[in-house]
């Protein structure tokens, strides 16, 4: 490149010197001068074009080794790339040498433990070969023989075992299907009579006139101290015509109290010394009356083997009630339900029965007063030899103890479900009363419902609306906000289904 730009300069050189030699032939007279000039302005051009030609050629040089070191570096980048490939291929190349190894191994052990298995295999076939030899020996019958006896027997305990698979998955079922547990509780709800029975802490005693209260208060009061002490009681004598009030958180103390002065006021006789026999022998009745009551309840029930002193404490519930309900009656009640529910879920009726009976004993003895009931009864009722599952329900029924067996959750749904039923118990009773208002009251205030009705038990609430003021759709919404206002306003147990009822009716007349 630097020789063509050279000799383009001496052809353009020698282009000039010709120009000027032409000049010259024509002015002849200013050759020398024109001449000289020519020279000078040559050497000044080719001093010119050198100095062009050298920075072009400077400024391609730049250019080219620029390009040469950028495809230098784009070399050097690849061969960089192409090591660290190379690298990681070699370390891949190493592993899979190294995976190819212990293929190797595993294979020639493999290897090694199959022909050991395949040894052990043969010396087990020629043990059981002979085995097999001295077992037709000994039974006189042959291999097939054997066989054929061996799958009957198979068969029929795999259709034994099927039929406990399957009776032991229907058991499952019946415990853990909600919509089936709903059904045998309502169940055994409708199968069991139960009566309402509310014993109150005082007792009324009617005499035929006001004259036989002075007989019964005596001279200076003696008689119905006297009285007082001897039934531990308190006897209010007030201006309530014939009538003597009898006052007693013990219902039996109560009752022997109100014998007594029956018997005292049938007889005429009232003076301390025969308050204090007729006590005596009032409360010796009583006694006798309980044990009568704890055996005709168990009798009753079907409940046999019971210890004598449970039997005296089943009968001392007559005289107890709980919250407004009376404790011998709950008993039985819990008793028929746990017996209905156990013989529904297939479990032992009898054994539920008995703890739904002796549930509440705890209840009735007047010592260890700081104890919880639920424990009491379950210290009992180990004391009298019950059985160990009866005692866990009894301890278990109020979550006093962890509950062990079956039993315990049953006796404790149908102590609950006793206890709940409407009416059963006075407090319950107003609150009931007071919810059902309170959910009709509730449906009435949404605009286009004529009536409402809570039905069983305030578990539901029917809503009747006029069809002509709501449509369906206003139907489905009210029944929403209904439920919704419900969610938010009230207390309640388990859950309240809202049912919205729109009709239309048609009517005409023939004549």
């Amino acid at each position: 490149m630097e020789q063509q730009i050279i000799f383009a300069i001496i052809g353009l050189t020698i282009g000039s010197i010709v120009t000027l030699l032409i000049l010259r032939s024509f002015n002849i007279a200013k050759s020398k001068q024109v001449l000289e000039e020519a020279k000078k302005e040559a050497e000044r051009l080719k001093k010119e074009k050198i100095l062009q030609a050298k920075e072009k050629f400077l400024e391609l040089k730049s250019q080219h080794e620029q390009s040469i070191n950028h495809k230098k570096l784009e070399i050097n980048n690849a061969q960089n790339r192409v090591k660290d490939k190379e690298n990681k291929l070699n370390q891949k190349l190493a592993e899979l040498n190294r995976k190819d190894k212990d293929i190797l191994n595993t294979q020639n052990n493999l290897v090694k433990q199959k022909e050991a298995i395949s040894k052990k295999q043969e010396e087990l076939d020629e043990n059981q070969r002979k085995q097999i030899q001295k077992l037709e020996k000994i039974s006189q019958l042959s291999a097939s023989d054997a066989k054929n006896e061996l799958i009957e027997t198979l068969k029929a305990e795999a259709k034994t075992e099927a039929m406990s698979i399957i009776q032991d998955t229907i058991e499952e079922a019946k415990l853990t299907a909600s919509q089936e547990a709903r059904k045998i509780v309502i169940q055994t709800i409708q199968r069991t009579a139960a009566e309402e029975a509310i014993e109150n802490a005082v007792s009324v005693f009617n005499i035929e006139s006001d004259d036989v209260k002075g007989r019964i208060i005596g001279r200076e009061g003696r008689n119905i101290r006297a009285l007082e002490a001897a039934t531990g009681v308190d006897i209010i004598v007030d201006d309530t015509p014939e009538a003597i009030i009898i006052s007693c958180f013990d219902s039996v103390r109560r009752e022997i109290a109100r014998l007594s002065l029956h018997k005292l006021v049938s007889d005429g006789r009232i003076h301390p010394a025969r308050i204090e026999e007729v006590v005596k022998k009032t409360k010796k009745d009583i006694f006798d009356e309980i044990v009568e009551i704890g055996k005709k309840t168990t009798i009753d029930l079907g409940i046999h083997g019971l210890h004598p002193e449970l039997i005296r404490m089943v009968g001392r519930m007559r005289y107890r009630s709980s919250y407004g309900q009376n404790l011998l009656q709950h008993s039985r009640e819990t008793a028929n339900l746990c017996a209905t529910m156990a013989s529904e879920l297939g479990m032992d009726a009898k054994l539920a029965k008995r703890a739904g009976l002796l549930h509440d004993i705890g209840k009735v003895p007047d010592d260890n007063a700081e104890t919880p009931h639920a424990i009491l009864g379950m210290q009992l009722a180990e004391k009298y030899g019950e059985n160990t599952e009866v005692c866990n329900a009894i301890g278990a029924h109020h979550d006093e103890i962890e509950m062990t067996s079956l039993i315990s959750p049953l006796v404790q749904v149908c102590d609950a479900v006793s206890g709940a039923r409407p009416g059963a118990r006075r407090q319950m009773l107003e609150s009931y009363i007071t919810r059902i208002k309170e959910l009709e009251n509730i449906a009435l205030t949404f605009p286009g419902v004529v009536k409402s009705y809570a039905i069983q038990a305030g578990r539901e609430l029917r809503v009747i609306v006029e069809s002509e003021k709501v449509s369906d759709s206003e139907a489905n919404k009210i029944s929403f906000e209904i439920s919704d206002k419900i969610q938010n306003e009230m207390t309640y147990p388990g859950q309240v289904k809202v049912t919205v009822i729109r009709e239309t009716r048609s009517i005409s007349f023939a004549k």
